[in-house]
């Protein structure tokens, strides 16, 4: 069999928090791909809706409440270590303020600076699109 059949796979939903013409971005304080930028989010539970599990994760990750928009793409990535399908929503902040539960930093960037971070490979794609929207 073949590595790629044998592959860990990962579902994974992530939150493109906008707030006017800046996206926000969060930094990993742990594991393999430590000090990386990633859009905030996190798997799936059984029986959740992306939806469900977006507000859940950053209200785990960042004390926050949010307002889920649409989809703005799935991304399916091989990592050398596994195959992530990794769906971003275009969301809002429905609360003020942010804690950083899991991350080490954050910023808000705008169109000018998204590429200032060293984002994951996964989200690389989403950059792009975020560029031509914002």
């Amino acid at each position: 069999m073949s590595a790629r059949y044998q592959m860990k796979k990962i579902e994974v939903v992530a939150a493109v928090i906008r707030r006017g013409n800046e996206i926000f971005a969060t930094q990993r304080g742990y594991g393999e791909f430590k000090d990386w930028w990633e859009f905030p989010g996190g798997k799936m539970e059984p029986g959740e809706s992306p939806e469900q599990a977006l507000e859940r994760e950053i209200m785990e990750e960042l004390d926050a409440r949010i307002k889920v928009g649409d989809l703005l793409k799935t991304v399916e990535w091989d990592y050398p270590s596994f195959h992530l399908t990794l769906h971003c929503y275009w969301c809002t902040l429905a609360s003020e303020s942010l804690h950083l539960n899991e991350h080490e930093a954050s910023a808000w960037l705008d169109r000018g600076h998204l590429g200032d971070v060293k984002w994951l490979p996964a989200d690389l794609d989403i950059i792009e699109l975020i560029r031509n929207t914002l």
